[in-house]
């Protein structure tokens, strides 16, 4: 099932997507107020059976929000592909552990909404990414039981203003979290039984070009790893959103850099979670 949020006359509604359009599971079912209850509630099955035979509503009429406009926690991996390491070109060693950071809802925007270049920089780079959505929470998680804690995936553009992230010493969250300078959707996929977690493919391309392609078989650290390190130190809880890191190949790896300009189209595409498209637009 693809499940997604949308705004009707600026009331939020759960739908299922479907082929033509989508299917209003808010009208449908008492637990689908928001994504992040019916997860939380258990409602996956109960609402894949609804979208199967609710009535259709015509997308093109409809306006797309995040799939989970209010998460508890969105967690993001850095520097998580093994090249991505030697991209720095500091001659640091791998990485023990998965380096963290956390972002905003406010930071991003939907499919088919606009990425905002800010007054305060031109460095906007894009970084397609994979999204792991947390369906049963829990702390301590196990590696080997990380799976059964997934409720599905979605795509991220973790857009990242480059010359804020190292403002401070110690941090990067000044440049991870300018307002809609990033984007998740366009939509969290629940069927689990299409993907190999090891070795799923992702890529992104800017204007049509390929700027990045690489699998998941490529991750320093894999997901269900990551699931048991955030796991050990914070309770994760239905509707969390963790970005599982970017491949090779993002603007500032360029020489000299190719920092997003508007007008710009940004897609990240995954075989089974679709295409994650939006231009760029000045502030």
């Amino acid at each position: 099932m693809r499940l997604t949020t949308i705004k009707i006359n600026g009331t939020r509604r759960v739908v299922a997507v479907r082929d033509g359009g989508v299917v209003d599971l808010t009208a449908m079912l008492p637990a689908a107020t928001s994504v992040r209850r019916l997860i939380a509630e258990n409602g996956l099955d109960t609402a894949a059976k609804a979208a199967a035979t609710g009535p259709i509503l015509p997308a093109d009429r409809l306006t797309f929000d995040l799939p989970i406009p209010d998460p508890s926690k969105i967690i993001c991996v850095g520097v998580n592909y093994k090249d991505r390491n030697a991209e720095y070109k500091d001659g640091s060693e791998a990485p023990k552990y998965p380096s963290l950071f956390m972002r905003t809802p406010l930071s991003f925007v939907a499919n088919g909404q606009a990425l905002m270049i800010p007054k305060e920089s031109e460095q906007l780079d894009y970084e397609g990414e994979i999204v792991v959505v947390i369906g049963r929470g829990g702390r301590r998680i196990k590696a080997a039981d990380a799976h059964a804690h997934i409720a599905g995936l979605t795509l991220m553009n973790e857009g990242s203003v480059r010359d804020w992230i190292r403002h401070g010493k110690f941090n990067v969250t000044q440049g991870k979290n300018f307002d809609r300078s990033g984007a998740i959707g366009p939509w969290i996929e629940t069927d689990l039984s299409q993907f190999n977690l090891s070795d799923h493919a992702l890529e992104t391309h800017v204007n049509g070009e390929l700027r990045q392609s690489d699998s998941t078989a490529s991750m320093a650290f894999p997901i269900a790893h990551i699931l048991e390190y955030i796991s050990s130190f914070t309770t994760l809880e239905p509707g969390d959103l963790i970005a599982t890191g970017t491949p090779t190949g993002s603007g500032a790896r360029f020489d000299p850099p190719r920092w997003l300009k508007a007008g710009d189209s940004v897609t990240v595409s995954s075989p089974g979670l679709g295409s994650l498209t939006n231009v760029v637009a000045a502030e």
